[in-house]
């Protein structure tokens, strides 16, 4: 991906020359060389020390000649070229994803390639804040931030202190170096201090660090969910799941009441008590390390809402699609978890399953976003569909109706609580609640089942999504569905009549093509490539002052670039990538960048982006639906879209506040089966303009 960068460069030299100074570089050293003449010539012997100020301003200006006649344009490049095979070369770098999460029982991988790089030894014996000395034995499991020992009291310890009496506990590992340390003891301390020991929050006793480990001392627990659905014929009974589904929903309402969400819900994190004892049939919710706060802890305000599509934290198969696509943690995605969890212990297998490779996260998102409730719940009783189709949309700072979800399961539980398979009393509380609750409700305020918009359900389309803004009075056209050879005619003539090209798009390997007299544009250039972004033209027309204003990317892999004068843009830099490039994005917008165009050409993206863009902030809605939500939440911050592309795939829209104040804010949206010609005449009539034309996938 070329960048250009005018002027000179003082001080640098081209990477050739730099090559060829070396050796005379070391000599200058020793000899004490230090005038960029010198370093300029490639001198080797010892220069002499100006003895004059005339001297040494003679010097200073041959100095300057040289660096004059030799101006240096630095190219940066973010994909490079392979010359001799024409293909990309990505470095690893690129190949590295930023995510926290794992496929499935077990640990999180990130963090087990992070503690199998920590060579030292666990200690054989620990003893932390206080605790009895406790002996290190077998070992319990791997999780995402730790490892798991049993731990067998041998002496010592303060006889008032809670857990100091008790023979044998589990003991949690976190080595100092590992990424939740990063900033002292590891963030669960923080998370435990506030739920543990509250209703299916096993207890911290003791908490310290011991050499180069952070040590908690835990209650012991018995089995997971997932140990005893892998010895019991994988597969659960109704009424077993049922419980389980109950106690689970009362076990995270008091953690939401709490104002945390857990963030990794699936059936490993679920754990029994331990057999033979009075806790047996009592369910437990461990493993806090990926816990974070929904509400703010000074205002009690919900977080705000937010979306990097590099962040993914979570386990790939039970995530929620919104943790897929780095949308900030809320209480939705705990419940949406839960329900694949509960699918998962039913039916046994889960239709995402058995994906590999560097994308995984990427299918699994997808097939869930594709995967209606009756399709995922087809073989499970009717409350499963209903629980999953009730928390998949489910709105960003939503509150739960926990009793409303418990009550779903109430018909596939035995009678008898005291015989059920799992104990079942924290879910009994909340339905006493609701009980109670509606016997004080009227008939005219119970409308809690009154039909509400969607968030995701839906059949995923292909469609056009149009952008229109309003604007002036001005002359717009448009034109779809344009062969190549009939590009140039149109575009001719749109200039004969004073109107220049402000967004080109593409369908089925036409062309959609908007010109208009708003662009502000001087003049304009354009070339049809069967490549996509065509990287010596491109550089060429910079030469030239000319800067990317509209780029289109066709499924045959050609592409239509427009690049005009009379912009604001002092820099550009582009990339095109086989997936959404956000990493890349986030790293020039630290550099002062924004997003300015968009396209798709297949599945690849291509990115441009500018300085001087005329933006204060930007942000990214990508979705495998349409990012309906987020958009209006943006629309409320004061965002606007500024431009959208999709692929069969995806539909990425960019979001920005413009630096000055627009007169007139209103925007509309509109996703269309057939290119919108109607409605953009319709439009037109309210002063509203297409501004920005992409095709790919949506939901109808």
């Amino acid at each position: 991906m070329p960048e250009l960068r005018r002027g000179v460069r003082r001080g640098r030299v081209t990477d050739a020359v730099a090559l060829n100074q070396q050796p005379a570089e070391k000599k200058q050293r020793k000899s004490n060389v230090k005038t960029r003449k010198a370093v300029a010539g490639g001198v080797t012997e010892a220069a002499e020390r100006p003895r004059t100020r005339l001297a040494a301003r003679k010097l200073k200006e041959e100095d300057k000649v040289i660096v004059q006649e030799n101006p240096v344009i630095v190219l940066s490049k973010d994909i490079d070229i392979d010359k001799s095979k024409g293909k990309e070369v990505v470095g690893e770098e690129e190949k590295k994803v930023m995510a926290i999460g794992n496929d499935s029982g077990g640990s999180n991988k990130a963090a087990a390639q992070e503690e199998e790089g920590n060579t030292a030894p666990f200690p054989e014996r620990v003893q932390v804040g206080g605790s009895p000395l406790y002996k290190v034995e077998r070992k319990l499991g791997k999780g995402g931030f730790g490892q798991v020992f049993v731990g067998r009291r041998l002496s010592g310890g303060n006889d008032r202190s809670a857990g100091a009496s008790i023979l044998e506990v589990a003991l949690k590992f976190e080595h100092r170096s590992s990424k939740g340390c990063n900033y002292g003891p590891p963030h669960e301390w923080q998370v435990y201090n506030t739920l543990g020991g509250s209703h299916g929050v096993p207890r911290v006793h003791f908490k310290g660090r011991q050499g180069d480990y952070y040590v908690m001392v835990m209650d012991m627990l018995g089995p997971s969910l997932w140990d005893i659905w892998n010895t019991s014929g994988q597969a659960m009974s109704s009424e077993m799941v049922a419980c389980i589904a109950v106690e689970s929903l009362s076990i995270l309402e008091k953690m939401h009441a709490k104002g945390y969400v857990h963030g990794d819900v699936k059936p490993e994190n679920f754990l029994l008590g331990q057999p033979s004892t009075s806790q047996e049939k009592k369910l437990f919710l461990v493993d806090l390390g990926l816990a974070t706060k929904w509400r703010e802890g000074g205002s009690g305000q919900h977080v705000e809402y937010d979306q990097r599509p590099d962040m993914f934290r979570g386990t790939v198969r039970y995530a929620s699609a919104h943790a897929h696509l780095g949308r900030t943690a809320s209480r939705r995605d705990d419940l949406e978890s839960l329900a694949y969890t509960l699918i998962f212990l039913h039916r046994g297998r889960l239709p995402w399953q058995g994906y590999q490779g560097d994308n995984k996260s990427f299918l699994v998102c997808k097939k869930k976003m594709a995967t209606s409730p009756d399709m995922l719940c087809c073989f499970c009783p009717p409350p499963f569909k209903q629980f999953l189709e009730i928390v998949v949309n489910m709105k960003f700072d939503e509150e739960p109706n926990y009793g409303k979800l418990v009550s779903l399961f109430q018909d596939l539980l035995g009678e008898n609580p005291a015989i059920r398979p799992i104990n079942t009393e924290g879910a009994q509380k909340i339905i006493f609640q609701v009980g109670q609750k509606r016997g004080r409700l009227s008939i005219g305020e119970e409308e809690e089942d009154a039909p509400r918009k969607k968030v995701r359900l839906g059949v995923p389309a292909t469609q056009w999504i149009s952008i229109y803004n309003a604007r002036q009075p001005m002359k717009q056209r448009y034109h779809y569905n344009v062969a190549d050879i009939r590009l140039a005619q149109h575009i001719e003539r749109g200039i004969a009549d004073g109107l220049l090209i402000s967004c080109v798009s593409s369908c089925s390997n036409l062309w959609a093509l908007i010109m208009d007299a708003g662009t502000g544009f001087t003049s304009q250039v354009y070339e049809l490539s069967p490549v996509f972004l065509h990287k010596e033209w491109i550089m060429e027309q910079w030469e030239k002052n000319y800067y990317i204003s509209s780029i289109a990317g066709a499924n045959n892999g050609s592409s239509l670039v427009v690049m005009s004068k009379g912009t604001q843009y002092t820099q550009q830099s582009y990339k095109v990538s086989d997936s959404f490039p956000f990493k890349w994005i986030n790293k020039k917008w630290r550099e002062g960048f924004h997003v300015t165009s968009m396209a798709t050409a297949g599945s690849r993206w291509g990115v441009v982006m500018s300085r001087n863009s005329g933006y204060s902030e930007q942000v990214v809605e990508l979705d495998f639906l349409y990012p309906s939500e987020g958009i209006h939440r943006r629309w409320d911050g004061g965002f606007r879209i500024t431009s959208t592309a999709a692929t069969t795939d995806q539909a990425a829209l960019i979001l920005s506040i413009p630096r000055r104040r627009l007169a007139d804010e209103t925007q509309e949206t509109l996703r269309t089966s057939q290119f919108p010609s109607t409605h953009v005449k319709e439009k037109w009539g309210k002063n509203l303009y297409l501004a920005s034309l992409s095709y790919g996938r949506t939901v109808s």
